[in-house]
This record gives structure tokens, sequence and C-alpha cells, in this order.
């Protein structure tokens, strides 16, 4: 028998009303003792996840429509506005800041300020657009010996939505022409042969000529670390929605094949699937990801009838392959890492952000937001964000 998705979607409601209220203006990151952690303050407010939680509780709001949700997703967007006066704080992850938040709130009530803030930091993540190489600018300077200038990484693919939607919004094609050139890019550059990905690629910043592959966040250089391989899952997918080019659809299946084939009997996502057997490290992040990657591809090739190629092993149609990924994950988690109780602020327990990061399996905000998206897919609940 499946799971009951409806009924998982209750129960997330009832927890986060609880969380919500006795969190009013924190910006959450993880989760220490069950208490969530505050991200708002001045050293803190450039954090890359600072909009998760505004697009969680913009999820809550439209599945709910209730004014809590909608009146912290409101403060939390008003706090991101000291971002736009920190220049080092402006980086490739704008798309992450405010698609779950002011795009969010646009979409919903057309608010003006939204769509400025919006519009200000699309702006900001084109000019990071490297003409030499074809590519976003991932960091700014660290303040080390790195030199960062040609550094491009796979996350940047879920921050294209961002330029897709100034196109379309102001009617001007600058910004769709820079994430389409970023996506072909990382299309040549970013997946391997075999469907697994890299997370990032050094190009010389003068010529654009490739210079080398890091490890990044997974493993080592040439592994598969998980979640780079969802942003490309996920990414690729979101710039065939909306671009119709047919080469990031095939781009999103191949990535997409790969992750299915090697998902473990549990269901339970490593950091990096070429990690050792010991110790296991479970990023229940790649997981949510992966779900609403998976979720949106098997609805892209069944809405658009293109669902035409069929695994000759047992006649199973793609996106039916897919959705039977996205439902075992989400299973694992809500049966091994899920936790439902009002009184702790964190859903998701085991996330991780690098493999060579000393702390592993602890609470992220961003695990918490996508699950939560992916189960709204499942029940009829989403507010598209992306």
């Amino acid at each position: 028998m499946g799971k009951n998705w409806e009924e998982i979607a209750e129960k997330i409601i009832k927890k986060e009303r609880a969380v919500v209220e006795r969190n009013r203006g924190k910006i959450p990151y993880t989760a220490k003792n069950h208490v969530f952690d505050d991200r708002s303050d001045k050293k803190d407010i450039c954090w890359w996840t600072n909009g998760f939680y505004g697009g969680t509780l913009w999820q809550l709001y439209n599945a709910t429509k209730d004014e809590l949700f909608k009146d912290c997703a409101k403060e939390l967007e008003d706090k991101l506005d000291a971002v736009f006066m920190d220049y080092n704080g402006m980086d490739h992850d704008a798309g992450f800041r405010w698609l779950p938040t002011s795009v969010a709130n646009y979409r919903l009530f057309k608010t003006k300020e939204s769509k400025n803030r919006a519009l200000l930091a699309a702006a900001n993540l084109a000019g990071r657009f490297n003409m030499n190489g074809n590519f976003i600018r991932a960091w700014n300077d660290w303040g080390d010996d790195r030199d960062t200038t040609g550094w491009a990484i796979i996350d940047c693919m879920m921050n294209l939505p961002l330029l897709y939607w100034a196109s379309e919004e102001l009617g001007d094609p600058r910004f769709k022409a820079i994430a389409v050139a970023h996506a072909d890019t990382a299309m040549k550059n970013f997946i391997r042969e075999d469907g697994s990905v890299r997370h990032i690629v050094g190009f010389n910043p003068a010529t654009g000529e490739f210079d080398r592959d890091y490890g990044g966040q997974g493993y080592g250089e040439g592994s598969s670390w998980t979640r780079g391989q969802t942003w490309a899952l996920y990414g690729f997918t979101l710039s065939y929605i909306h671009t119709g080019d047919r080469k990031y659809l095939e781009t999103a299946i191949k990535v997409a094949d790969r992750f299915a084939e090697r998902i473990p009997k549990d269901g339970l996502i490593p950091v990096d699937f070429d990690q050792p057997d010991e110790p296991w490290y479970i990023d229940s992040t790649a997981a949510a990801i992966a779900s609403c990657g998976f979720i949106t591809l098997a609805k892209v090739l069944t809405e658009g009838k293109l669902n035409d190629c069929i695994t000759a092993a047992n006649g199973v149609s793609q996106s039916d392959k897919y959705m039977a990924a996205a439902e075992k994950m989400l299973s694992a988690l809500d049966e091994l890492d899920c936790d439902y109780d009002p009184e702790h602020d964190e859903l998701l327990t085991r996330c991780s952000a690098s493999y060579h990061d000393k702390d592993h399996e602890f609470p992220i905000i961003y695990g918490d937001y996508y699950y939560i998206e992916a189960i709204w897919k499942l029940t009829g609940r989403e507010l598209f964000i992306w």
C-alpha cells in the first residue's frame, strides 16, 4: 500500500504552526537541541540559505491561507533588504534568497516592493556573468590565497530561474540570454558522460578556457556529491520548463537516470555516492531536492507527451520510474528521518553540508523546505517558486 501523502501534509502543517509561532523574527539555518538558530543579524544576514525559511512560510500560506505564515514571510523578506547593501553578500545565490521570498510574494499578491527587490537581485546576478567563458561567477573573494574569479558551480542552475523570471516580467531578453549561456556552459563542462556531475569548475577568467575540476563539497575530485547531482537534475528540468529547449530535458534525464540507479535500498541518500563505506554519512537534503526534481521531471514528461522512452527491463515509463524514485526517498525520509514533534523546530534530522566538514547529520533549513515542497507537489498544494 502506498503512502498517504495527504496525511503527511497535515502532520507537517500541524507541526509548522507551532514552530513558526515561537520563531517569529528568526531566519534559521539549523537547529541545536531542537531549537532554531537565527541568521538575521548583521553578521549572518547574507548567508546563502536565508531565503528558504521564507519559502517554507509561503508554501504553508499557500496551503492554508493562515495569515501567520504570510506575516512572518513578509517580515523575513524585509530583513533581507540589508543584503543589498553588502557587495560581498550579493553572490551567485541571489535566486536562493529572492525566489522563495520576493518572487513568491509577487506571484501571490503582485506586491510592488517584492517585484523591485527581485529585479534588483536579478540584475546583480546578471552582473556576475563572465562573457569570456559564458558562465556566472560563483563566490566573491574569500580573503585567503584562493583565486575564485573563474569559478562556477553546479548550484547556480537553481538560481537561473530568477533570470528567467526577470526576462518574462520585463519583456527583456537579456536576463534569459545570460541564463541560457550559463546553462549551456554547465551542460558542457559539469555533466560527465556517465551522468554524474562536477561541483566546481574553474575557468580562465580572461580567456574562458576550462581550467580544472575541483572536488568541492563532495568526497573528492571525480566523485558524485549527491546534492550537486540534485541541483543539476532539478536545475536542468527547470531550464527546460523556462526555455522549451529539448537539450536541457535530455540533460536532466541523463542525470536523473544516473541518480536513480544509485539510490540505496533503504532510500536514504549519502553525502557522496562514491564515499567510503565507513564512515557512511547521510544527507537528507539531497533526498528532498532530488524528490522535487524527479516529480517535476515526471510531470514534464507526462504533460508534455514526451514520455516516449520506455525502460527495456520491465516496460515502466520514464515518468513512472522517476515518480517511484521520489516516493521511495520521501517514504524513507518520512519513516526514518522526520521529526514531527511540534515541540521540536527541525523537520529533517540527518542533513550534511559537505563531506569533509567535521559535523554531519544535523538539521538544515533547505532540507525542510524541499521536503515540504515535494510533499506539496504530491498533494496539489504547491506554490510554484522556481
